[in-house]
């Protein structure tokens, strides 16, 4: 299956999750997950959140990030991956002041376990 994420609009959603700003995001969704495209413009960030019946693996394109994760915190560059299992939480913020934050995320739903 081929998702083209071309021919997928883009959706502006602010304060998403509690966060600040807006998360700009390009979604495939299919009821067992989430495929996204995104971008955190400076000063922007998803909020703290727990997936409860989910986890999700995030790529990071372009730009840095952090990643509050349950009681740390991570920074990530191009290339790099933040994962977040079930039952744990994080956020996402674009942790440069001039750059967008571009990252690519798969959100799988865990409806049999927990």
């Amino acid at each position: 299956m081929i998702i083209d994420f071309n021919t997928i609009a883009e959706t502006a959603t602010p304060h998403f999750k509690g966060g600040e700003g807006v998360t700009h995001s390009r979604t495939h969704a299919d009821g067992n997950g989430k495929i996204m495209l995104g971008r955190l413009e400076p000063g922007c960030n998803i909020g703290y959140h727990t997936h409860t019946t989910s986890s999700e693996t995030i790529l990071i394109t372009s730009g840095q990030a952090r990643c509050l994760y349950d009681d740390g915190e991570e920074t990530l560059t191009a290339g790099q991956c933040h994962y977040c299992p079930q039952g744990h939480s994080h956020s996402l913020i674009n942790a440069s002041p001039t750059e967008p934050l571009l990252y690519f995320a798969v959100v799988a739903e865990h409806r049999d376990r927990l």
